[in-house]
């Protein structure tokens, strides 16, 4: 399997380019095969899907998108050719928000996505999918509080709503306390 593929992109078609590296030249599915100018060099994540039938490579300019595709994929009914274009037309904050959100609307508005499929990304995706932004306040200032108030029942996207007015200075017995009146709201 490839995590990424460094290359000069000597191709681009309305749905893939063509990445040589080394003499051979990739053939990759991408969202928005126009990001890419040819003749340039690119480092492009890349998911390698594979089936009896088929052998494709589906690229992306940073991992966050890759990492997004993946999650996706995994969702029950939606494959590589539903969730390339979802990347392509919206922005990954706007996904994730959408999915936060249970924002139906949003999702349908993407090509080949219906009603039955918005609400599957939602029961499988609402939760699991968090914005970089809350990464970085998760793992580095509020690991014992995220662990206290998920021991308590709390759920995670729960508790990343109510972080940010956390004052993460306090001891953990005020910030416990806070978080509880905050998500009892």
């Amino acid at each position: 399997m490839y995590e990424y593929i460094k290359g000069i992109v000597k191709k681009i078609e309305s749905n893939y380019i063509v990445l040589e590296n080394n003499g051979v030249g990739y053939l990759i599915y991408t969202g928005n095969p126009y990001s890419f100018n040819v003749g340039e060099e690119y480092t492009v994540y890349v998911y390698q899907y594979v089936r009896e039938d088929e052998i494709s490579l589906y690229g992306f300019k940073t991992m966050e998108e890759k990492e997004l595709f993946l999650k996706l994929i995994s969702v029950n009914g939606l494959g590589c050719k539903m969730a390339l274009p979802m990347l392509a037309t919206g922005s990954i904050n706007g996904i994730i928000d959408a999915i936060e959100r249970e924002n139906i609307l949003y999702l349908k508005k993407f090509p080949k996505i219906g009603d039955k499929i918005a609400r599957q990304i939602i029961l499988d995706l609402k939760g699991k999918l968090v914005s970089s932004d809350n990464k970085d306040i998760n793992r580095k200032e509020y690991d014992d509080l995220i662990e206290t108030l998920k021991a308590l029942g709390y759920k995670s996207s729960d508790i990343m709503k109510i972080l940010p007015h956390i004052n993460n200075n306090e001891p953990i017995e005020k910030q416990v306390k806070d978080a509880l009146r905050l998500l009892l709201k």
